[in-house]
């Protein structure tokens, strides 16, 4: 297929084949088939689905693809002897088929998905699922018309980041069978959180290295953390990247028009890193700065390489779990979603573990993003979401 598929920004002012690198902008890539990942869909007939990794002709990976991305920041944990155990939490509104209220469409809430009228959609999504390979733990409603919240298992490597993938889009594909329009977008009036629980364990998987025994973070377990906390601008914007997300970051806080600050905590929900150590499963981290619309391969990568940094560079958290969370003011979040681009520009270890070409076409496309939005007086941009 032509590389440009893969990589446009969409923005009307700059023409990527103007580029320095016409000629490599200008070719084929090739789309290699991860053959584990092929299964039939249960919602489609005579359809499968395989997961595909990018490549140019010549074999060399696409630096540009977030699967391969993570890929590559999962063998870094191997060769220095780790595994990431984990899984993603996420919220997510059903509409029904939108419906014309004079000059507008406007989309209704389903019920609740718990009620009868909508059971049939849940079983066929739950055993959809199921068929695909996707361990889901739990599904709920949650706060908001529509909103639903699903839990999946945890798993070891990319099956966790390919679960999620699976989900996204399949619940999609089987609302529209039912009528229904399946989002997970975020803006001022629907908030859908995204969230990735996870644990270092070594590389055979038999040990978890958060674990300490006593009740506590174990103490590579903290320097684990006390890498979330220092990279945690850049962590923002790769993990809440909609201008919508991050108006929710600081919803309800008090004076946080520009800044907000990261916190840790145990077993505290209120915190941004919130270290679970209760309840029979093993110690692990919640990373709750994201929201749904993160891509699940980007925010697995982001995470461990910023984890990563602090057990290279042994930072400590010692100081900052001695103070409560409200009085955390060590590492600031921007809340604009221009400054949290620049924060991530700034951040060497970030930008260096993900690379620098897929950098540059993140903020690329973000900041398109924010010139249309900004010129958008009906804000019908948030539309492409649902599509």
């Amino acid at each position: 297929m032509p590389r440009s598929y893969l990589e446009l920004t969409l923005s009307p002012k700059v023409n990527e084949v103007d580029h320095a690198s016409t000629a490599s902008f200008s070719s084929d890539v090739l789309l290699v088939a991860d053959l584990s990942t092929f299964q039939i869909l249960p919602w489609a007939e005579q359809t499968a689905r395989l997961i595909c990794d990018p490549c140019t002709i010549t074999g060399m990976p696409l630096r540009t693809s977030p699967r391969l991305i993570a890929k590559q920041m999962l063998g870094q944990l191997q060769s220095m002897g780790f595994s990431l155990h984990s899984s993603f939490t996420y919220e997510c509104c059903i509409f029904g088929a939108p419906e014309r209220v004079g000059p507008k469409a406007v989309f209704f809430p389903a019920t609740t998905l718990l009620s009868n009228y909508d059971l049939p959609f849940l079983q066929q999504l739950v055993r959809g699922m199921y068929y695909m390979g996707v361990d889901v733990e739990s599904f709920s409603s949650a706060n908001g018309p529509g909103q639903m919240e699903i839990c999946f298992k945890p798993r070891f490597g990319i099956d966790a980041a390919d679960s999620a993938f699976t989900f996204r889009t399949g619940i999609k594909e089987m609302a529209r069978k039912f009528d229904y329009i399946a989002t997970f977008f975020t803006d001022d009036n629907i908030h859908n959180s995204g969230l990735l629980s996870h644990s270092l364990w070594d590389a055979s998987g038999r040990k978890s290295l958060f674990h300490s025994g006593n009740g506590e973070l174990s103490e590579i377990g903290k320097k684990w953390l006390a890498g979330l906390l220092q990279h945690s601008a850049a962590l923002s914007c790769l993990l809440a990247p909609g201008i919508g997300c991050r108006n929710q970051l600081s919803k309800g806080k008090k004076n946080s028009k520009n800044l907000l600050y990261a916190t840790c905590g145990c077993n505290d929900n209120s915190c941004s890193f919130n270290v679970k150590v209760h309840g029979g499963r093993e110690t692990h981290i919640d990373n709750k700065l994201g929201s749904a619309m993160a891509n699940p391969y980007v925010v697995l990568a982001a995470t461990i390489a910023a984890g990563l940094d602090g057990i290279r560079r042994n930072l400590n958290t010692e100081q900052v779990l001695s103070k409560a969370p409200g009085q955390q003011k060590q590492f600031s979040i921007p809340v604009k979603l221009d400054d949290a681009l620049a924060a991530l520009a700034e951040d060497s270890v970030i930008c260096g573990a993900l690379g620098e070409p897929f950098v540059q076409y993140f903020i690329a496309m973000k900041m398109v993003e924010i010139e249309t939005q900004e010129q958008d007086a009906d804000k019908n941009k948030g539309l492409e979401y649902f599509i």
